[in-house]
């Protein structure tokens, strides 16, 4: 692969610290794998490093011209390297590149600080009896770490939450301009008014979304859960799964209809409690003999749904492949989300149910973005707002459910007691996502229930069965709202696979897919 900076600058030491670089005279795999755990663990926050095989030092200055190694044993060394690498606790794998300088070939070794550090790597790659220790860089030098310096190593891994890992798997293509000026717009940022006047680059930066040493500057991942339409392409299984048995799963497990969401976190939150609102959300209305007034109650309160969503999407880990799952059934609503709570919960806090505070955080960086779009209040205040939102509707408590490994949280939300043992569904639903989400109220006589949905994007699949090539600005002109209104609906279709774009935004024209 090409490296990101001129050979001459590494060779010369320019623009990279020397601490940096190191010079390999020749191919030692046991000295340069302790290198390369050293400059994966980046102790000192540098950025990685180079190793340069076939270049010998003087002083720290690199021998001109350069000695070279025999390109015939290039092919061996890539392949002994493959063997290496897997060796390395977690896996990492440096990056190579063959290079030609002075009429010689050598062998230059990227090592740019990992992600998922600290690493292990054998104390000797060749040994029959593999010790795995931990190097740091002392100076030039890889050492390995012991004593207060791997108990620093340690912590300060633990103390980088995932969400703020510099990610070199995430492209500047991946971010989506649309959905980061929504965001922008919406917390009344002044990046928004130049969002599209300089690089995008140059705004992640300013957003504290890039990270890395200048020569290669990564995205952070909280950038692709924010602002990527298709984050599942980089956190696999990112994705929201709607199950819906009108019977119950025991009572009738085949009787099921299914629906997955798709899109950042935030254009899933509002995926799911949209699909919710329009199929499963009924107000009901009971009138009382001899009493003017009626008593309403919604079947689930919106609030305590939106807050167990939201609470699964902010907490789960995106290194696991596992949707978020929410079941409905007659007796109540299951929110699973991979892993469970922290271990610095105790059980006894969880069972109860009610305000449950952590002193770690898996994704501290996009509950900070959650919350500028009001859709968390954090502060351990997610638990208490669900049971709250069902006291004030007259339902049940919600029951939080684990196991004694934490590898699931269960939120259990149970239905207003005076609904029917069914799950009725305010419109048909044959395991694609429902589109309307404005509709006019209708009545059940029988159950003197009164449904009230909520308006929805069924004008703009009108507007495009007539016109497959409007653009967003000729929908909002005709539907009277804001282009960033549209956007977001469309948005939400795009993620459930009901509407798509063919070809460019100028020539294309929309393909419904019902």
């Amino acid at each position: 692969m090409a490296l990101p900076i001129n050979i001459e600058d590494l060779l010369n030491r320019r623009k990279i610290e020397s601490n940096r670089i190191e010079f390999k005279k020749g191919w030692n795999p046991t000295d340069i794998y302790r290198s390369i755990g050293a400059f994966a663990n980046d102790f000192d926050n540098l950025g990685g490093g180079y190793i340069l095989v076939g270049v010998e030092e003087a002083n720290g200055i690199a021998k001109r011209p350069v000695m070279g190694i025999n390109p015939e044993a290039v092919d061996g060394i890539m392949k002994q390297m493959v063997g290496f690498n897997n060796l390395i606790e977690p896996y990492y794998m440096p990056r190579t590149s063959v290079e030609e300088i002075d009429g010689k070939t050598i062998l230059v070794i990227w090592v740019p600080a990992g992600v998922n550090r600290p690493y292990a790597v054998p104390s000797d790659v060749l040994a029959k009896v593999k010790k795995p220790v931990y190097c740091v860089r002392d100076g030039s030098s890889s050492i390995v770490a012991k004593g207060e310096v791997l108990d620093e190593l340690r912590d300060m891994a633990n103390r980088v939450p995932f969400d703020e890992r510099a990610n070199p798997n995430i492209k500047l293509t991946d971010i989506s301009m649309a959905l980061l000026r929504d965001y922008l717009a919406k917390v009344d940022s002044r990046l928004e008014k130049v969002l599209f006047t300089q690089p995008l680059e140059q705004t992640l930066e300013q957003m504290d979304l890039m990270d890395g040493p200048s020569e290669n500057r990564m995205v952070k991942n909280v950038a692709a859960m924010m602002f990527c339409e298709h984050p599942e392409k980089i956190f696999r299984y990112t994705q929201v799964d709607i199950v819906i048995f009108p019977e119950g799963r025991i009572n009738d497990p085949n009787n099921f209809s299914e629906t997955t969401i798709y899109g950042s976190v935030p254009q899933m939150i509002q995926g799911a409690l949209t699909y919710l609102k329009n199929n499963i959300i009924r107000e009901n209305v009971k009138k009382q003999k001899n009493v003017p007034e009626s008593i309403r109650f919604f079947n689930y309160p919106i609030q305590a749904l939106e807050e167990a969503i939201v609470n699964a999407l902010y907490h789960r880990d995106y290194q696991q492949y596992e949707p978020v799952e929410i079941s409905v059934e007659p007796e109540g609503i299951h929110i699973l989300s991979i892993p469970g709570p922290d271990r610095s919960i105790v059980q006894a806090v969880i069972e109860k149910g009610d305000r449950m505070i952590s002193r770690r955080y898996r994704n501290r960086r996009l509950g900070d973005f959650l919350k500028e779009l009001d859709l968390t209040e954090g502060r351990s205040t997610g638990i208490p707002t669900i049971q709250e939102e069902l006291k004030k509707n007259g339902s049940p408590r919600a029951t939080v459910e684990t196991n004694s490994e934490r590898s699931f949280i269960n939120v259990f939300i149970p239905v207003h007691k005076g609904c029917g043992k069914r799950v009725v569904l305010n419109a048909p639903v044959n395991g694609t996502a429902n589109v309307n989400d404005t509709a006019n109220d209708t009545v059940n006589d029988t159950a003197n229930d009164t449904v009230k949905t909520a308006p929805t994007q069924e004008d703009i699949i009108d507007l495009v069965r007539k016109n497959p090539s409007l653009t967003y600005d000729e929908m909002a002109l005709q539907l009277g709202v804001g282009r960033a209104t549209v956007a977001r609906n469309i948005a939400i279709l795009k993620g459930w696979g009901i509407l798509m774009r063919v070809g460019e935004d100028k020539n294309g024209y929309w393909k419904i897919n019902i």
